[in-house]
């Protein structure tokens, strides 16, 4: 849910693709590591984006007017509408959607009953800024995908609009009460820190991803590109922070 100039950009985005990333599904599914791989990415992302359904639908309850309500609503719908594009894909390619999920149910929902928002504000800036780590992630781990998955990824990674209406709304209410931008920052570097440990925890959990993240089936991504990726993300993470107007 970020914006387009805050998105983290891996260093080779604009070199030649080779590898896996040269080929369609049809050519890289035929290494069964590797579609393990993808059934289990594309099966986090499913989840992510049913719980994020569920989660602005619940946060637009908190929303103090009808007209932030009405677009929290939209919101919603828009992640909706990603989730039906993953199942259907998982479908497309012999998968179960459910079996796919399932493995990520649990510590998803676990990092949700931790980092349950107490206010409408909370609500916003878990959205902005914990979204959009994980679409981080997503979006690096895209560029060593083949064409059609990377396709889709990128598809469902598109901002819903939150990203503009939780800069407006949260900036608007730090300057008519300044002491809120501690709580939030506060909130927001604790939002880091699972959102982070949760990403680590799941690929440790899934062995053909981390494999895929740390050099086998995706050749190139090797420990030390995983180290600047998560250094790029964290740079991202404080642009949104400053953009928020919040100390990162």
């Amino acid at each position: 849910m970020e914006t387009p100039d805050e998105t983290t950009a891996p260093a080779d985005n604009a070199e030649k693709l080779t590898g896996i990333a040269a080929l369609d599904w049809a050519g890289a599914s035929a290494d069964p590591q590797y579609r393990a791989a993808v059934v289990d990415l594309l099966g986090a992302l499913a989840y992510g984006e049913l719980a994020a359904f569920e989660r602005l639908a619940e946060d637009a309850k908190l929303a103090p007017t009808l007209d932030d309500k009405a677009e929290l609503a939209k919101m919603a719908s828009a992640e909706f509408h990603h989730f039906e594009q993953l199942r259907d894909r998982l479908a497309a390619i012999d998968e179960s959607p459910t079996e796919a999920m399932a493995p990520f149910a649990a510590a998803l929902d676990e990092f949700h009953r931790q980092t349950a928002p107490s206010d409408w504000l909370e609500g916003l800036v878990k959205a902005y800024v914990g979204d959009s780590i994980a679409s981080d992630f997503y979006r690096e781990v895209a560029v060593r995908l083949d064409s059609d998955t990377r396709g889709l990824v990128l598809r469902v990674l598109d901002d819903t609009g939150h990203a503009s209406f939780a800069v407006e709304k949260v900036r608007a209410a730090i300057e008519a009460e300044p002491r809120v931008g501690g709580r939030l920052a506060l909130w927001a570097r604790r939002l880091m820190g699972e959102a982070l440990s949760q990403a680590q925890r799941v690929v440790a959990d899934r062995d053909a991803l981390s494999t895929m993240l740390v050099g086998g089936v995706a050749a190139g991504f090797d420990l030390a590109e995983v180290g600047k990726m998560f250094s790029r993300i964290t740079e991202a993470h404080t642009k949104r922070m400053a953009a928020l107007g919040l100390a990162a």
